[in-house]
């Protein structure tokens, strides 16, 4: 979305128009803007030129000639995306268009630290592309979801609970360097949240999604823009202070957090220590779905101990959509959850709320990650640099 300081005349402004639906012919962006029919012309033919957009065939004719039809070029460059979790990754090569040309998923360990990881993503990235038959020189940005708080200007996490020897490191500029592009990092339930919206609630401008998984953590889109708060600090459920007796130690050092007692990483010790070996947060949910008495009665608490604070939640933010995902967001700890959230928010607050489940699974977040890029480089300010230095 263009900000008010943009030039809402420009022809990176003209490209957003198209790109967004908003204006799809010559005539159509004269109204929309203002502009005359020479001046929309000088910034089509700029853009055109540029392999920004390209005609698409014409329009049904009200008198005279039929309008041709532009459209974003879709072809015009490709985007990198992974999407780091503690334990896996999933990485793709996206034309601009979201279509995926290659995608793997493979085991990490985020606690490796940024160098060994950013070399493997590197590495990975390189794989994409050849095994689609493409070329470095094609991409136009990368993506980079991360489970961490991250200062998003500056592509920098800050203080990680579970990402050790990351505080500080400058992941955009390692990868600008090595592939001279735009890199945007980014929270990984932000941009799961961006990529349910895109794909699933266009329409909706308040949307917040809760991953449980190894941590807990929510991403929040509100007036149609991800909230980061000041410091990349928003949303990090997991940190809440939820039980003051408990003895339970968080990863962040603190006792009676909310991933300290209802975390897939959490359950798995719990399971665990009653009998039942589990070594992981997706194996917890494994047994849930098994059926085995004590990981049902265990995920059924943690929905209900997280929907106690997302009734909170709600009542603040108040939004159209609740997304649940995660390894978490199975059956039984959904119904805990709603169970709570609809006891202790209030009737105003739920009344047009939709709770759900994730449909896209784990690909929400590289698809989150390519609307990022895609909206950052195609943006009407970035776009006009890059015409103005031609």
């Amino acid at each position: 979305m263009p900000t008010r300081a943009e030039d809402l005349t420009s022809a990176g402004h003209l490209l957003w128009l198209v790109r967004t639906g908003r204006a799809r012919t010559r005539a159509e962006l004269q109204k929309v803007t203002g502009l005359s029919r020479s001046t929309v012309g000088q910034r089509l033919d700029a853009l055109l030129s540029h392999g920004f957009l390209r005609p698409t065939g014409v329009d049904s004719s009200t008198g005279g000639r039929p309008p041709v039809r532009l459209d974003f070029n879709h072809e015009h460059g490709l985007v990198l995306a992974a999407d780091l979790g503690a334990t896996r990754a999933r990485t793709a090569l996206f034309d601009l268009a979201g279509r995926a040309l290659a995608e793997e998923v493979e085991r990490i360990d985020v606690a490796d630290g940024p160098d060994a990881v950013l070399d493997w993503a590197d590495r990975r990235f390189r794989d994409l592309l050849e095994q689609a038959g493409r070329c470095p020189d094609e991409v136009r940005g990368i993506g980079l979801g991360v489970p961490g708080p991250v200062e998003f200007e500056a592509g920098v996490v800050r203080q990680p609970p579970i990402m050790p020897g990351w505080d500080g490191f400058p992941i955009a500029e390692h990868l600008r360097e090595r592939w001279d592009v735009p890199v945007l990092v980014d929270n990984d339930a932000n941009v799961m949240a961006i990529g349910e919206r895109t794909a699933r609630f266009p329409e909706s401008s308040s949307l917040v999604l809760v991953k449980v998984a190894t941590g807990i953590g929510a991403g929040m889109v509100l007036g149609g823009e991800v909230y980061r708060g000041v410091d990349g600090g928003a949303g990090d459920l997991g940190h809440v202070r939820v039980e003051n007796a408990s003895e339970a130690q968080c990863m962040c050092g603190s006792t009676g957090c909310l991933a300290a007692l209802a975390s897939g990483s959490a359950l798995a010790r719990r399971l665990n220590a009653a009998g039942v070996p589990t070594a992981s947060s997706r194996e917890f949910a494994s047994r849930v779905r098994e059926g085995q008495p004590e990981a049902v009665r265990l995920a059924r608490e943690a929905g209900q101990l997280i929907g106690e604070v997302l009734s909170t939640v709600v009542c603040l933010v108040n939004p159209q959509v609740l997304v649940l995902a995660g390894d978490l967001a199975e059956a039984q700890f959904v119904s805990g959850l709603r169970e709570v959230l609809y006891q202790r928010a209030l009737p105003r607050a739920t009344r047009n709320l939709l709770v759900t489940t994730t449909e896209l699974g784990e690909r929400a977040g590289i698809l989150g990650l390519h609307a990022t890029v895609v909206d950052s480089v195609y943006s009407p300010s970035s776009v006009d640099v890059l015409l103005a230095a031609e």
